[in-house]
């Protein structure tokens, strides 16, 4: 476009006066492309609530963004990619420059995803144990990498590996060992040690669902218990019993409960004295590093900007909650409410988030409190947790933003222009979207009527539906509480705070011992904390991948690490998502689907089983 677009200056000399070639492309350009293109892209559960999220983030920049502690390593990527891609190097012996690495690894990346994408999709979880022992419900339950544990399961589709826990390759060696001690320990020491003894009735259920069952094992019919003002009927509530979950499926929460408190804690006592100092020096010009030094070079965003914005969302959240009351069912308490947990833990959360690559959620704590308060009601809950998570989420994901353009010097306002723009563009294209694929995809997110190979079965959306049957409808009072059947997973909280503090205490006590100070409680507790919807073979595909770069490559092909790593990481994210677009435009709007062994999930049917004794399930045997 810079060779051939035309140079004319149009208002010359006056106010408004631009060109459409101002000279030739550059880096910085780029990086504001990317930026206005991503911002508010980061699948949310509301479209509208990216603004609210910019504003938590306007706040916490100065903590967040400025200190150099804070390098949220998932911008390496795209740092080096964008290195890549502008910077003239010349070619080394026998090897690359990074464009051409990029290039190269672009279009295996391409070509590849075809297979998993279309013509074999088994490729995605590959479970070997389950081939051994097709008869076996406990082989195929510990095998399965889809429905099971997933011990021996691999994964050999990019998407699948890198779209619940972020880039493999992006991921600090500390912290990809800290995921894998939590995923080892939740999955493979507490999940069976509680279905091996048939705590909370496990047996009865498969031990990796995100089903909700009723005592005999069948799936609840959760439409037979709410009234047609989406309120539960607790008389058929009554009529059909109590709710059970997978024994994973408590885990998971249990194991959120702990993530909380450690969160809280961790910081506290690993940062608290850098926020206090970070505090007292926001408004000195002490104590910055090269890029804050640089970055103060240009005219800087006002923070009432960011204020405005924030103040406006509320403003509007709640007007709109307060106007379609009878539809959302949240009062404008719990608005302020939502607001107030997103506050408080934005910046623990980022910090753990700007260290390790990782980001402990808020959706179960939001689900909890708003189930105490206001139970009874599946919107009102699912409003409150897209309010005081959500926003929380998005807050971050401009902060990671905010942390690009400072390390590539992007200025402020432009910064602030391109992402505000793009966010109400994004919000925009969100809602068309969802409309078309509603309206043009037949049995949408309906598993019934899928097959279990269909992109469209929509695991996150059933995940978030069981959460507001669970926290909103029904209520943790009657899950988690004094009258419920797992009110001894509360404990957890406390299981979660005490953590952290052994760690630092352990650290106090051998201060030499450095590797100490690397176990973060919040990633070990949080190392599940996105099953489901992920699935095992997620997990044991992206530790994998992350131990051969992290370690292998990091300590013994350091050369080849430092100067590709990153770029592969981009590489793959480009041919993936460009190839997913071909597949869906040639082929998931034609209908064209392709029916052979290979296109089956991960041929471990039975491992949804029950083993209990004389529990009937259709498909599975009879103990």
């Amino acid at each position: 476009m810079a060779a051939t677009l035309t140079d004319r200056v149009f208002f010359k000399g006056g106010r408004f006066e631009f060109s459409l070639n101002p000279g030739p492309f550059n880096v910085k350009e780029h990086v504001l492309i990317t930026i206005f293109a991503s911002s508010g892209a980061g699948n949310p559960y509301a479209i509208h609530i990216v603004m609210l999220g910019f504003g938590w983030a306007g706040i916490f920049r100065r903590y967040l963004v400025e200190p150099a502690a804070m390098w949220w390593p998932q911008n390496l990527v795209q740092v080096s990619l964008f290195r890549a891609l502008h910077e003239k190097e010349r070619r080394v012996k026998a090897g690359l420059t990074r464009n051409q690495f990029f290039l190269v690894a672009f279009i295996c990346s391409f070509a590849y995803y075809v297979f998993p994408g279309y013509l074999i999709s088994m490729l995605t979880s590959i479970s070997w144990l389950c081939w051994v022992f097709p008869n076996s419900v406990i082989a195929q339950q510990l095998g399965s990498g889809l429905h099971g544990l997933g011990i021996g399961a691999v994964g050999l589709d990019w998407s699948s590996i890198s779209s619940y826990i972020g880039s493999p390759l992006a991921s600090p060696w500390f912290a990809t060992v800290n995921i894998a001690i939590g995923f080892v320990m939740i999955t493979y020491v507490l999940t069976p040690f509680i279905y091996s003894f048939n705590f909370f009735k496990a047996k009865i259920f498969p031990i990796f669902s995100d089903d909700l069952f009723t005592i005999t094992g069948q799936q609840y019919n959760i439409s037979g218990i709410i009234d047609s003002n989406f309120h539960i009927d607790l008389e058929a509530y009554e009529q059909e019993g109590r709710l059970y979950l997978s024994s994973f499926f408590v885990m998971t929460y249990a194991v959120s409960f702990a993530c909380l408190t450690a969160t809280v804690v961790h910081v506290l006592l690993f940062h608290g004295r850098e926020l206090w100092q970070q505090s007292k020096s926001v408004f000195q010009k002490k104590h910055m590093d090269v890029h804050t030094r640089l970055m103060r070079k240009y005219k800087q965003v006002p923070e009432w900007w960011f204020t405005c914005i924030l103040l406006t969302n509320i403003a509007a959240t709640i007007f709109v909650c307060e106007y379609y009351k009878a539809q959302l069912q949240l009062p404008w308490w719990g608005v302020l409410l939502a607001c107030g947990i997103a506050f408080f833990f934005t910046l623990p959360i980022g910090i753990i988030t700007a260290t390790t690559n990782q980001t402990p959620g808020l959706n179960v704590i939001t689900e909890y409190i708003i189930g105490y308060l206001y139970p009874g009601y599946p919107v009102a809950n699912m409003c409150f947790k897209v309010y005081g998570y959500i926003s929380m989420k998005q807050g971050l994901l401009f902060l990671q933003d905010f942390k690009l353009g400072h390390y590539m010097k992007i200025p402020p306002r432009s910064m602030f222009m391109a992402q505000v723009v793009g966010s109400l563009l994004s919000a925009l294209v969100h809602l068309g979207t969802a409309w078309w694929l509603m309206s043009t995809v037949p049995n949408i997110c309906d598993r019934a009527l899928l097959s279990p190979a269909s992109p469209w079965t929509c695991p996150g959306d059933h995940v978030f539906y069981d959460a507001s049957v669970i926290w909103g409808l029904i209520g943790p009072q009657r899950i988690f509480g004094n009258l419920g059947y797992y009110s001894a997973i509360n404990w957890f909280f406390l299981a979660g705070a005490i953590v952290p503090l052994l760690v630092w205490l352990a650290h106090k006590a051998f201060p030499s011992q450095h590797w100490i100070k690397l176990i973060s409680a919040p990633v070990i507790l949080g190392g599940v904390i996105n099953m489901p919807p992920a699935t095992a073979v997620n997990y044991t595909s992206w530790i994998i991948i992350a131990f051969l770069s992290g370690f292998i490559a990091f300590r013994y092909y350091r050369n080849w690490w430092s100067r590709y790593n990153y770029v592969l990481s981009g590489s793959l994210d480009a041919g993936l998502a460009f190839m997913g677009v071909l597949l869906y435009l040639c082929i998931d709007m034609e209908h064209i689907s392709l029916n052979w062994w290979g296109n089956k999930p991960d041929g471990c049917p039975l491992a949804s089983c029950p083993t209990a004794k004389g529990i009937i399930v259709e498909g599975c045997p009879v103990f």
